[in-house]
C-alpha cells in the first residue's frame, strides 16, 4: 500500500498522535464532483465508522448550480428530500496533503435499508464491473484530463464574468519544456501532492490552447482510477486556489482546442493475463474484436454518459483532435476510437469525453458497450486509415439533444443500465438543455444589440 493510502489502524494512530484531525467524507455526484462533509476525525472513528453518515438525497437531484429540480425519482419535494446513507469505502482512505491534518474517504450511497442507490455514479460503474467479473475479467483504465490555467484567481474570474482572463501561456506550448516551466511551481505542487494522495504520477506536458496543460497518471483498476480522477479534479482546483490562480476543465472554454479526457481501457483475467491480445488480425483476440465492435455499435447511444453538458458537444470540430467520426484506427487520432499498444499493453482509447466528464459514468459506458459486443458476438469492421474527419463514417452526436434522445430510446442502454438509470440521466440531460435554452448569451448580445 502507498504510504499515502491509509489503513484504519494507521488512521487511528495518526488521530491519536494529533497529526490527523479531519476526515473528508465524500461521494461523487451526477456531475462528477466530490460532495460531502468535513468530520472531526475522532467523531468519524467513534460514530461513523462501521455505520454511515447521512446526506440529503438531493445530491443526486440537482443541476450544476445546485438548484433543486423536479422530476427525479430518487429525491424530490414530494418525498420530502430525505437523507441517503454515505457508506465509507475504507479502500479509498487516503491523506490529503494540500490540507493540513486531513484524510479523505470516499463513500457509496445507500438507502436506509442498506440497498444501494442504483442511480449513483459509483454504483452504476460497480454494476458493470460485476458483469465483467462474471466473465472472469477486470478492467484497467487510464484517464487523461486536460485543463487551462489562468493567472486570475477564481474570485477574480467570477467578478470578471469569466471574460478577458489571462492564460498562463500566450501561445501554443504543446510539448514545450519552456511552456511548462512558466508554471512549474504549480505543476510541481500538483504532481507531488497528488503523489501524496496516493496517485501515481507519470508526467506533465503542455497542450495546444493558451495556458493548457495535462498531468498524466498511471493506469489502474477501473474503480480506483475513477476514485483517483475525482480526487485529482477537486484537489487541483483547491491547490490552484491556494496559489491564487484558477484552472478549468470545461470541455470547450473558447473557440480554440477544448479540454479532452481521453479514456484508455484494457481487460485482464483473474490471473492478470491480458484478454485483448490474440492471434487474430492486428494481434487481437476474439474478445478484443467483439469488445471494440461494441464500442462502435453503442457510442452514439451512450454518448450522454461520455459528454454530459451542452458545452461538451462544442469540442467536436473537424481538425481539432476531438473526434467527429465513429470509427476505429490503429494510432489514428482522427478516429473516436484509437487502438494503441502491443502485446500486454494493447488497449483502446475513447477520445469522445471532455474534461467535464463524470469518469464513473463514462467507464461504465465503455464496459457496457464492450459487453454488448461480446454478448451479441458483433463482428469488427475493418480498421479505418486516413483522415476520419473527411470520411463517411457515422458521426458522434452533434448536440446534447441528439445524445439525450439516443440514450432514452436505446435498447442497449436499458438492458445494460436499467430503466431507472436511463430515466434519471435522460432527465438530467433535459434539465441541462432547459437551462441553456433559457440563457441569453454574449454571442446573441453582440450580434443583436444594435444590428437587429
Amino acid at each position: 500500500m502507498s504510504s499515502a493510502r491509509l489503513t484504519l489502524d494507521q488512521l487511528r494512530a495518526r488521530v491519536a498522535d494529533g497529526s490527523i484531525d479531519t476526515v473528508v467524507l465524500a461521494i461523487t455526484d451526477m456531475q462528477g464532483r466530490l460532495q460531502g462533509k468535513r468530520l472531526d476525525a475522532g467523531y468519524f472513528l467513534d460514530d461513523v465508522l462501521g455505520q454511515a453518515a447521512e446526506g440529503c438525497g438531493y445530491l443526486l437531484a440537482v443541476d450544476i448550480e445546485m438548484n433543486t429540480v423536479d422530476g427525479y425519482e430518487v429525491s424530490s419535494w414530494e418525498s420530502g428530500y430525505g437523507d441517503l446513507a454515505m457508506v465509507p469505502d475504507l479502500d479509498t482512505l487516503r491523506l490529503v496533503p494540500w490540507h493540513p491534518g486531513t484524510a479523505m474517504v470516499q463513500c457509496d450511497l445507500a438507502r436506509h435499508d442498506g440497498t444501494p442507490v442504483t442511480v449513483s455514479p459509483r454504483q452504476i460503474l460497480q454494476r458493470q464491473l460485476d458483469r465483467l467479473a462474471g466473465y472472469g475479467w477486470q478492467a484497467y483504465v487510464g484517464t487523461e484530463l486536460e485543463f487551462i490555467v489562468f493567472r486570475d484567481s477564481y474570485e477574480q474570474a467570477w467578478d470578471k464574468d469569466y471574460r478577458q482572463l489571462t492564460p498562463v501561456n500566450q501561445y501554443n506550448v504543446d510539448y514545450s519544456i519552456l511552456g511548462t516551466a512558466r508554471i512549474e511551481p504549480l505543476l510541481r505542487r500538483l504532481r507531488r501532492e497528488m503523489t501524496g494522495a496516493g496517485l501515481t504520477v507519470e508526467s506533465a506536458k503542455g497542450e495546444c490552447n493558451l495556458g493548457q496543460h495535462e498531468i498524466a497518471f498511471k493506469y489502474g483498476t477501473a474503480l480506483k482510477t475513477c476514485d483517483d480522477h475525482v480526487v485529482y479534479k477537486t484537489g487541483s482546483k483547491e491547490i490552484a486556489a491556494q496559489e491564487g490562480v484558477s484552472l478549468t476543465f470545461m470541455a470547450k472554454y473558447n473557440e480554440r482546442e477544448g479540454n479532452s479526457c481521453h479514456i484508455h481501457l484494457s481487460l485482464r483475467d483473474a490471473e492478470g493475463a491480458p484478454v485483448m491480445v490474440g492471434e487474430g488480425p492486428h494481434g487481437f483476440s476474439k474478445v478484443m474484436e467483439h469488445f471494440l465492435a461494441g464500442q462502435l455499435a453503442c457510442l452514439a447511444d451512450f454518448a450522454l454518459l461520455l459528454a454530459p453538458t451542452v458545452n461538451s458537444y462544442k469540442r467536436y470540430v473537424p481538425g481539432s483532435f476531438a473526434p467527429t467520426a465513429i470509427a476505429w484506427g490503429r494510432d489514428n487520432r482522427t478516429c473516436a476510437l484509437r487502438v494503441v499498444g502491443h502485446g500486454p499493453s494493447l488497449r483502446f482509447e475513447n477520445r469522445v469525453p471532455g474534461g467535464d466528464v463524470n469518469p464513473y459514468l463514462a467507464v461504465a459506458a465503455l464496459i457496457a458497450a464492450g459487453l454488448h459486443g461480446v454478448e451479441q458476438q458483433l463482428e469488427l469492421e475493418p480498421e479505418f486509415t486516413g483522415n476520419a474527419y473527411a470520411s463517411n463514417a457515422p458521426r458522434v452526436p452533434a448536440t446534447l439533444r441528439d445524445a439525450v434522445t439516443a440514450f432514452e430510446t436505446s435498447e442497449a442502454a436499458a438492458l445494460a443500465f436499467g430503466k431507472d438509470v436511463v430515466r434519471h440521466y435522460t432527465h438530467a440531460g433535459r434539465v441541462e438543455l432547459t437551462a441553456f435554452e433559457a440563457a441569453v448569451t454574449d454571442w446573441e448580445r453582440r450580434r443583436g444589440f444594435e444590428r437587429l
